[in-house]
């Protein structure tokens, strides 16, 4: 239920939550679906109903069992705040993460909407890093959900980046991750895209994190933008209301 991560911007994974279903173009070729497929050919009995959204309690304890400090991407293979998924199991997973304070966790949703509504039920503890999809401008609405929220670290994820993010504000934002669409049918993205959003972010002090270029060979690409590696993470202590 957890693994060391070939995601650059973390160390590891934890899925106390497998599964999900599909809500917006950026779900199109997810790379979380294909994982399935392959888990459940290999006999991985958490992905016995492939990508049914499941929760395995038995997971909920993993992290309170690394001693080392570690940056965990929580639910990389689903959605925390699915539908499907029990208040009480979110709950669970947030006082998880409320007991770990040596990790810092970043979770991650498309479905800013319910986020938002039972944030206020929620414990936010200074390690938890929350954050929204925001793939095209038919999903900006997702980040004023995330800014309504107490997280005191708030990022997007632009990832797959399938068009220009016109009217894109950051106020209240405190990292940006911005990567093209990798894996079987991806779609292309513009390095023009790209690099207003990292303009956007230099301008407004923010830290800006370049994944990749993505394609069907994403590491043939790279990760290289306007000549360099773009490797910015928040500070530990940010604040998203007043950054210190």
């Amino acid at each position: 239920m957890s693994a060391a991560s070939r995601i650059e911007w973390t160390d590891c994974t934890w899925n106390p939550v497998t599964g999900c279903t599909k809500i917006s173009s950026g779900c199109r070729n997810c790379y979380a679906e294909r994982m399935t497929r392959r888990l459940q050919a290999m006999g991985n009995p958490r992905y016995a109903d492939g990508f049914t959204v499941r929760t395995h309690n038995d997971a909920l304890d993993i992290p309170i069992r690394w001693r080392k400090p570690r940056t965990v991407f929580v639910n990389s293979m689903s959605d925390l705040f699915h539908e499907e998924v029990p208040d009480s199991f979110i709950s669970k997973v947030f006082d998880t993460m409320l007991r770990c304070p040596q990790h810092t966790f970043q979770v991650l949703t498309k479905r800013a909407a319910r986020l938002e509504r039972i944030a206020p039920s929620l414990p936010w503890p200074h390690n938890v890093w929350m954050g929204v999809t925001v793939e095209d401008v038919s999903s900006l609405a997702r980040i004023a959900c995330l800014c309504r929220t107490p997280a005191r670290v708030k990022f997007l994820s632009c990832e797959p980046l399938l068009g220009p993010l016109t009217g894109l504000q950051l106020d209240g934002i405190d990292w940006v991750i911005v990567g093209g669409e990798s894996g079987p049918g991806a779609r292309p993205m513009d390095s023009t895209w790209a690099i207003q959003i990292r303009d956007a972010c230099v301008d407004a002090g923010i830290p800006y994190f370049f994944k990749q270029w993505g394609g069907v060979r994403k590491k043939a690409r790279g990760r290289v933008l306007d000549g360099r590696t773009w490797d910015e993470l928040p500070e530990r202590s940010t604040v998203s209301a007043g950054r210190i």
